[in-house]
This record gives C-alpha cells, sequence and structure tokens, in this order.
C-alpha cells in the first residue's frame, strides 16, 4: 500500500514538472522594447553584410583594381583565416559569463571593426600604387571586418536565448525576416545613385565615391543599432554553470558538435546553396554589362522583391503546417526551376528590345524568389532546432562551439565559392576598361556577356535544386521534433530549481519576468 502511494506521489509530482515547464515553455516573455531592439539590429546588420557582400569584389576589381584570380585567392586565404578565428571566438562565447550575459557583449565590440573595414573595403588610396600594396590593403580589410563578424556571430545566436518559448521564437523569426526585407532596399540604391546621381556626369562625383560614401553610412547604421540592442535586450534561456562547463573539455565540446547529425544535414545543404554566391558577387557584371544600367537591377527589385513581403509573415505559419524541412526542400526546388527556365529563355540575347528584355527578367526572376521568405525563415527555424538538438544531447547549451563547426564548413564553402567567383572573372576573359573619370565602360564581348548570363542563372539553379533535395533528409521533424522540445522543457525547468537552490537567491517570478497572455 505504502509503494502505491509512493508511486502515486512521484507520478503526481512528474506531472505537475511537465505542466509547470509546459507552462513557462508557452509564457510570452518579449516586451516591445525588445523587440524593436532586435529588429533595429538586425536591420543594420543586413544592411552591412548585403552592402559588403553585394559590392565588395565589383569594387575590388574594378576600383582597386585586383585581378579576378587574385581576388579569389584573397577569398581562399580569408576563408582559412576565419576557419581558425571562428574556433577561438566560439570557445571564448560558449564560455563567457558576465553581469550583462554571455552574448550581449559582443554586440558592441565588432563596432569599431567595422567602421575601420568599412572604410578600406570600399576605398582606393592613390598611395596604393603597386599590385602587392592594393593586396595588401585588401587583405588587411577584409581581415578586420571578419574579425569583427566573428564575435558578433554571438548576435545570431542570441535569438534563441532571449526567449525559451519556440513558437515565440519562431514568430520572432519571422518578423525580423520581413523587417530585413526594408533594409535591402538601402543597399538596392546604390546603382541609382552610381547612374543618375546629379554631378556624376560632370565629373564632380564618380562611381567609386558613391561606394566609400555608402560603406560608411552601413557601418554607422550596423553600430548604432548594435548598440541600442546591448541595452535592451535580455538572455532567459538557462545555461549550463561553471562547473558543468569544466566537466566537458574543450576537446569533448568539439566532439559533441562534430556527432550533431542534424548539424551536417543542414551544412551540407548550406554549402549546395552557397553556390548562388558564386552568381550573386558577380550581378553587378551582369547588370552593367549585359542590361547597360546597373540601375536595371534597381527597377528589377522593385518588382523581385514584392513576393517576400507576403510570404515572409506567413512562414512561421507554414512551417508550423507542414514542417520547416519540408517547407525550405521544397521551396528550394522551386526557386531551382524557375532560374533555370531564366536561363533557357535568355531575354538579353533572344529579345531585341530591352525594355520587354528586363520585364521578362523580372516576371521570372519574381517567381524564381517567390519562397525566398519561407527559405529565409525556415532556415533561421532549422539553425534553432539544431541547437536544440545539441542541448538535447548532451545536456550543455553550447551554441558558439556549434556555430564554429558550421563555420569550418561555411568557410570551406566560402573558400570554393570566393575562389570561384574571382576565377571566373578571368576565365572568361573579362578586363575592367575605365573612361577618363575612371567610370567602367560596358563589355561588348559574346563570350563574356555569355559567361556574365551563366553566372547569373545557371549557378544559382544548381545551388536551389541541391538545396532543396538535401533538406529532405533533416532528421528534426514531425514527432521526434515535438517530443525533443517537451523534454527539453522539463529539464530547463529543472536546471532553473536546481540553480535556484544553489544560490539560495530570489529569482524573477513569472508576473517580472513575463507578459500575460
Amino acid at each position: 500500500m505504502d509503494d502505491v502511494q509512493t508511486t502515486a506521489v512521484e507520478i503526481s509530482e512528474d506531472e505537475s514538472i511537465v505542466n509547470e515547464a509546459d507552462k513557462i515553455s508557452n509564457r510570452r516573455y518579449l516586451r516591445p522594447r525588445e523587440i524593436v531592439a532586435f529588429l533595429l539590429t538586425t536591420f543594420g546588420q543586413k544592411n552591412l553584410n548585403q552592402y559588403a557582400g553585394a559590392y565588395r569584389q565589383f569594387f575590388m576589381i574594378s576600383f582597386l583594381g585586383l585581378s579576378g584570380s587574385a581576388y579569389g585567392l584573397i577569398v581562399f586565404i580569408e576563408s582559412l583565416y576565419d576557419a581558425a578565428d571562428d574556433s577561438i571566438s566560439g570557445l571564448i562565447i560558449d564560455r563567457t559569463r558576465t553581469r550583462w550575459g554571455r552574448l550581449r557583449p559582443y554586440l558592441l565590440l565588432p563596432t569599431p571593426f567595422w567602421a575601420i573595414a568599412s572604410v578600406m573595403l570600399f576605398s582606393a588610396p592613390v598611395f596604393l600604387e603597386t599590385n602587392a600594396s592594393r593586396i595588401i590593403w585588401a587583405i588587411v580589410g577584409i581581415f578586420v571586418f571578419n574579425l569583427g563578424m566573428s564575435y558578433f556571430n554571438a548576435w545570431n545566436i542570441l535569438l534563441y536565448n532571449i526567449t525559451p518559448n519556440i513558437r515565440e521564437r519562431d514568430s520572432l523569426i519571422g518578423t525580423s525576416k520581413f523587417f530585413e526585407l526594408f533594409g535591402t532596399y538601402i543597399t538596392s540604391l546604390v546603382p541609382f545613385f552610381v547612374d543618375f546621381l546629379p554631378g556624376a556626369s560632370k565629373g564632380k562625383i564618380g562611381m567609386q565615391s558613391v561606394y566609400t560614401y555608402f560603406a560608411i553610412v552601413m557601418a554607422v547604421i550596423a553600430g548604432a543599432t548594435a548598440i541600442y540592442g546591448f541595452k535592451a535586450l535580455r538572455e532567459r534561456v538557462p545555461l549550463a554553470n561553471k562547473d558543468d562547463m569544466q566537466q566537458i573539455s574543450i576537446w569533448q565540446s568539439f566532439k559533441n558538435a562534430f556527432k550533431n547529425k542534424p548539424l551536417f544535414i543542414l551544412l551540407l545543404s548550406s554549402f549546395f546553396a552557397g553556390f548562388k554566391s558564386v552568381g550573386a558577387t558577380n550581378e553587378s557584371f551582369f547588370w552593367l554589362h549585359n542590361t547597360g544600367k546597373l540601375s536595371n537591377a534597381v527597377l528589377c527589385s522593385l518588382f523581385t522583391g514584392i513576393p517576400a513581403y507576403f510570404m515572409t509573415p506567413l512562414a512561421p505559419k507554414i512551417a508550423r503546417k507542414i514542417g520547416a524541412r519540408n517547407a525550405a526542400a521544397l521551396g528550394g526546388i522551386f526557386a531551382g526551376v524557375f532560374y533555370f527556365i531564366l536561363f533557357l529563355v535568355n531575354p538579353y540575347k533572344n529579345i531585341s528590345n530591352q525594355y520587354v528584355a528586363l520585364a521578362v527578367t523580372t516576371v521570372l526572376l519574381t517567381l524564381a524568389g517567390f519562397p525566398n521568405g519561407v527559405l529565409n525563415v525556415c532556415g533561421a527555424i532549422l539553425q534553432g532546432d539544431v541547437y536544440d538538438y545539441s542541448e538535447w544531447k548532451t545536456g550543455v547549451r553550447n551554441e558558439a562551439l556549434v556555430a564554429t563547426v558550421s563555420g569550418y564548413f561555411q568557410k570551406l564553402s566560402n573558400s570554393v565559392m570566393g575562389l570561384l567567383g574571382g576565377a571566373v572573372i578571368t576565365w572568361i576573359g573579362y578586363t575592367a576598361q575605365k573612361d577618363e573619370l575612371g567610370n567602367v565602360i560596358r563589355a561588348t564581348e559574346p563570350n563574356v556577356l555569355f559567361g556574365f548570363f551563366f553566372l547569373f542563372s545557371v549557378v544559382p539553379a544548381i545551388a536551389r535544386f541541391l538545396y532543396g533535395i538535401t533538406l529532405l533528409f533533416f532528421p528534426i521533424h514531425g514527432k521526434f521534433k515535438e517530443q525533443m522540445n517537451e523534454e527539453l522543457a522539463v529539464r530547463r525547468l529543472e536546471k532553473i530549481k536546481a540553480n535556484e537552490a544553489e544560490s539560495a537567491l530570489p529569482v524573477e517570478t513569472e508576473e517580472t519576468d513575463g507578459i500575460d497572455e
């Protein structure tokens, strides 16, 4: 009889823990000020990354005077350096414990690096008279920029630590990805200013200066929003204490990360998706030389970005309905189909009217970009699933180290794509020609124009196909994902209670830490 009563008490206690864990997991945590801060910081980072990623290669080849092969080699060296740097920063971030939290201090650290690097990446000082000096200038600028970004990786991890509510987190991902869409408009205005800025045709300001001024603006926006994010945000997901971290050696931490099977499926899909960057980094060449004006990219983007405004807010709901894995996989395959159709149609070769060619290009790119909002949101959701899986599997939340392992493969991808992205410019036989003002002259060689178009259409098609097919093997999905999240909620509650008992200090109550529905 006593045994039965004891068992009943234990069952009652277990049910109580599960119910309390469910209550904590479903509570709303994020205050409006925090949501605004997160969105603004995301906006600033998106602007800077988008600007550097879209125009760095074009600027360094066209204005700094690097050859395509030299730039590709620099990117290859960059990836090797980043792999080592990310390993160090990942370990440091995971083991950081400060009065401001584990991740928030790293919102401030990168700002001076961005200020220096943004000027170096988009300037070509007259004292750089030799190829060697220009290469060194480019390497230093790129390495300083990446050093700041290595520690700002903590920002990407912070998203998964400011609320333990999975649904609230996914909603914030959707909202932030929607807000990011507005950030792309700032960088997309660059070609418009290059083509139509008053005084440009009169020699008062050249193309090079436009890129330099925009770089400074991007760095200021990113730095200011990061500082605000540091002040407004909080970290809420319970961490392993120092004793727990000391019990897991650095080597064991790496082994745990490398045994994370879902991580490697996601990395493989990202590696394939990275092939799209070979075309993306060369888009400016396509718009200038194939279509005649850089500003055509702006006109096209006014329409191609429209689907994202509808699909991004719907993405969290789609992910809940069919699963983030399935949504991302289908979206990738869908995009690949329309990129390949663009290649078959080849508007700027087969359509004589340039306005019609631009219209056809815009329609096909809009269809190819239709699932982009879903891909962006679901990609972030899947990354969160990987972090949660690591915590479920090992008992320790070490996102920075998991991100470091991701970094190794991402850098491998970047090295291959960077080497290809620069080398293909040399392979297709392109050399930048300039007029007396230093502005780039449009190329007319058929093989060069075909090369730019191939990079613009076929490479993204292959990348999207491989990305979608690979994700079909991502295992955190359906029933398994539900069970994993339920077990995590119970473990986190137990960890909170254990930490509370050890410290014997009062903790914030539900009323002070959460926001009632």
